[in-house]
């Protein structure tokens, strides 16, 4: 499946998108109260949930049950919103048609757009505040030839948000890759490492020309903020 925004000069302008049907991507993390995951790992898995979605047979091909939604989506403001849950939360989001992505201790599971307004009883309930996690242990070394999204060190985001946000960047890289591109790094597992940029290396990384994401300023931080560049090797 194409998207509207694989060509950046094809995007529609922001009064058209907002004239459209508005859709949410929800994702939920798994957060027990005892050995809640890394902040680093739910970063990483987040983005990587959203692009499995994406590469899903449902989404790419012609009359995928999901596909309809998705371009619905991608044709409005692309929305992510990530709620936690755990428990019996977690076994009945388990339930409803979605993915499920495994990091190293993070889980998280992701679900076809659905309308702002239509959230599923059980996902709406789910909270969103409450998702400040840390890294324990400082992460480690970025393995040569891997994607990463490199974070803004200037904008201090909640977990949530920030896994929202790792989701975005990843899922502008995924739209600016050709079909070899995609399908080496779905080989891959969709490898990917989400580290904090240093202050110059952010200046560099926002003048390079790789994907960045432009907050929307819904939630936590102001509109137009930069938080996340796409750092692909393909696209250098």
């Amino acid at each position: 499946m194409s998207s509207p925004f694989d060509d950046p000069a094809a995007a529609p302008a922001p009064d058209s998108r907002d004239a459209k049907e508005q859709y949410v991507l929800p994702l939920v993390v798994r957060l027990e109260r005892t050995d809640p995951p890394a902040r680093t790992d739910a970063l990483e898995t987040s983005a990587r949930a959203v692009l499995r979605l994406l590469a899903d047979p449902r989404v790419t091909d012609d009359g995928g049950e999901w596909a309809e939604r998705v371009e619905a989506w991608e044709d409005a403001r692309i929305r992510k919103v990530v709620r936690r849950a755990r428990g019996g939360e977690w076994r009945k989001a388990g339930e409803l048609p979605g993915i499920t992505v495994a990091g190293e201790g993070a889980e998280v599971r992701v679900f076809p757009p659905v309308p702002l307004d239509g959230w599923p009883k059980e996902l709406a309930k789910l909270q969103v505040s409450g998702t400040d996690l840390d890294d324990p242990v400082e992460p480690g070394p970025v393995p040569d030839g891997t994607p990463v999204l490199w974070l803004n060190p200037e904008v201090g985001m909640s977990a949530g948000k920030a896994m929202a946000q790792t989701g975005h960047a990843a899922q502008l890289a995924w739209w600016r890759l050709d079909g070899a591109q995609r399908k080496e790094w779905a080989q891959s597992g969709f490898a990917l490492a989400v580290r904090t940029a240093t202050a110059e290396a952010w200046a560099e990384l926002t003048a390079s020309g790789l994907p960045l994401v432009r907050d929307a300023g819904f939630t936590e931080i102001a509109p137009g903020s930069c938080t996340v560049v796409a750092d692909h090797p393909a696209l250098r």
